[in-house]
Order: C-alpha cells, then sequence, then structure tokens
C-alpha cells in the first residue's frame, strides 16, 4: 500500500521530527510511507477574512499540485466524520483491496484547507473538535496509520 502525508509546515521542534522519524520507522514494514512538506504561508495575528482565504488558496494549490491523481484523499478537517481506530483501520483496508492502493491523508497549516482541497477529499477526518497544532497532528496521524495496520494483521499493539 502506498501513504501519502501532504502537509502544510515544516517539523521545527527535533520531539516531533523525532517522532514522525519512529512511525514511519514502524510503518515501513507494512506500507511505502511519502512525506510531502509543503511551505506554508505567513500568517500575521491581524489579518482579515480576505487575507486568511488568500492565505487557504495559495496553500490549497500547492496541496492540490502535490496529491497522485489516483489517491484516495482523506482531509483532516474539524468539521469530518468521526472515527475509532477500527473504523480507520477498515477504511483503509478497502483502499488496499479494492481502491487501488493509495491513500493520501492532508493536514493543512494554522487557518486550515482552502474549499478547493476539501473539495477534491474523497473523505474528511476530524480527530474530535479540539484543535490540535499541525506538527503534533502529524505525529497523531501516523501512530493512528501505523496502528491501523496492526488492527488489520490483527497484530498485538499497547492499548
Amino acid at each position: 500500500m502506498q501513504i501519502q502525508i501532504v502537509c502544510v509546515g515544516k517539523l521545527k521542534e527535533k520531539y516531533w521530527s523525532l517522532g514522525v522519524d519512529e512511525y514511519v520507522k514502524r510503518l515501513r514494514a507494512y506500507a511505502r510511507i511519502d512525506i510531502r512538506e509543503l511551505a506554508d504561508e505567513k500568517t500575521p495575528d491581524s489579518m482579515s477574512p480576505a487575507e486568511e482565504e488568500q492565505v487557504r488558496t495559495r496553500e490549497g494549490e500547492r496541496i492540490l499540485a502535490a496529491l497522485k491523481q489516483d489517491a484516495h484523499v482523506v482531509a483532516l478537517a474539524i468539521d469530518g466524520e468521526t472515527w475509532s481506530s477500527e473504523q480507520l483501520a477498515a477504511h483503509m483496508e478497502k483502499q488496499a483491496v479494492y481502491e487501488g492502493g493509495s491513500v493520501a491523508f492532508v493536514i493543512g497549516g494554522s487557518l486550515g484547507l482552502s474549499p478547493a482541497v476539501l473539495s477534491r477529499a474523497d473523505k474528511k477526518l476530524s480527530f474530535g473538535r479540539m484543535t490540535y497544532p499541525h506538527q503534533m497532528m502529524r505525529v497523531i496521524l501516523l501512530e493512528q496509520v501505523y496502528r491501523a495496520f496492526k488492527i488489520n494483521r490483527g497484530e498485538p499493539y499497547h492499548k
């Protein structure tokens, strides 16, 4: 299976990079992992709604350009569906077996995703109504993808 993570912004702190590296290492036994870090736009503290939309649009253009044409796209969005780990595992298993085996997860920047990215998404997934830093979200997502593979293989994993 091919897993692509398209994310806006670079990991700045070493501890986030170490977490990502650990889960990528674990996931290599199950899938090919491609993480695309895209440049984020500068976001001053005081922006008008129009300026915020311009930032989302510019970041969205970069996201859309990075996505593989045949990928099943899952956008992380606060208004998306909330799944259990088992539901994510079932969704990924379906993609692996019946839908071509390529899944792209999208993590937006600090202002979220553009309407164009959301309309390109096949699914919108929420990790709850709370807002997380996008750097932390990358680690959380990779952990859940790893957990999904363990569930699908019937392999033990800590609870």
